[in-house]
């Protein structure tokens, strides 16, 4: 299992972590500040170096297919300055380690613009859910964009939505996290907001994200400290993508 360091403190950009397998799906860790595809948010992308000098790309997270509470890093075909997140991910086995081996201690460091961006939009999605009290049937969350989808038929005004916006992020409120029981949460079934992504089960608690006054409801995703730290954030696009759905798309101002 992966220590998941950036459960308890999102902005945390570094960890010191060793290889613990490598294999197809990427290079396992034993703690790692990278968060993983999961919850409507894209996965952290960034750079594993070793002490000798060796430095590889990392091109996406992603939670392993087989290994059980494990996190795979994802590197790409090519490492040093001239890698970019557009890099095709390793596919074969051999070459899965990108010259890492097991056993190899590395400074795990994540792409700080990308993961600030993740933190602002995902923040934004909750003042969202504050706004308008509907149930979530959809989410994305990008370093370009995010976007929710409300299970709803009434429409929905861009201006009332960004004035709301602004007057959230205006507040200052504190962002914060903490652990609940599995018990708690079935006591309590209206926290649950998402339609489409429910809360894991089966290790006896859940996250949960409070926006002090604003919001509560389970949450693993990354988020910034305080409301004031969204910024700029507006609503670009509002759809209709079906006849009990209404998409609202964020963007940076």
């Amino acid at each position: 299992m992966t220590e998941e360091l950036f459960r308890e403190d999102a902005h945390l950009l570094a960890c010191e972590a060793q290889v613990m397998a490598i294999d197809e799906h990427g290079i396992v860790l034993d703690r790692t500040v990278f968060y993983p595809l999961g919850g409507g948010q894209a996965g952290d992308t960034g750079v594993l170096l070793r002490a000798d000098g060796l430095e590889v790309r990392i091109a996406d997270t992603r939670k392993h297919k087989t290994l059980p509470g494990a996190i795979s890093h994802v590197p790409v075909l090519t490492t040093g300055p001239a890698a970019t997140e557009a890099s095709q991910p390793l596919t074969s086995a051999p070459a899965a380690g990108a010259g890492l081996a097991v056993g190899d201690c590395v400074l795990a460091r994540i792409d700080t613009e990308r993961r600030q961006a993740h933190m602002r939009f995902h923040t934004a999605t909750h003042l969202l859910c504050a706004l308008v009290p509907h149930p979530v049937d959809g989410c994305s969350i990008t370093a370009t964009s995010a976007r929710l989808d409300f299970h709803m038929t009434d429409p929905l005004d861009k201006d009332a939505l960004n004035a709301g916006l602004a007057r959230l992020v205006a507040r200052a409120q504190p962002v914060s996290h903490r652990w609940i029981t599995e018990a708690e949460l079935d006591a309590n079934p209206g926290l649950v907001r998402s339609m489409s992504v429910q809360p894991p089960r089966g290790l006896g608690r859940i996250r949960v994200l409070e926006i002090q006054g604003i919001d509560l409801q389970p949450c693993g995703g990354t988020h910034v400290a305080n409301t004031a730290e969204v910024g700029g954030v507006v609503v670009t696009k509002i759809e209709k993508k079906s006849a009990q759905t209404r998409r609202v798309v964020l963007g940076f101002t």
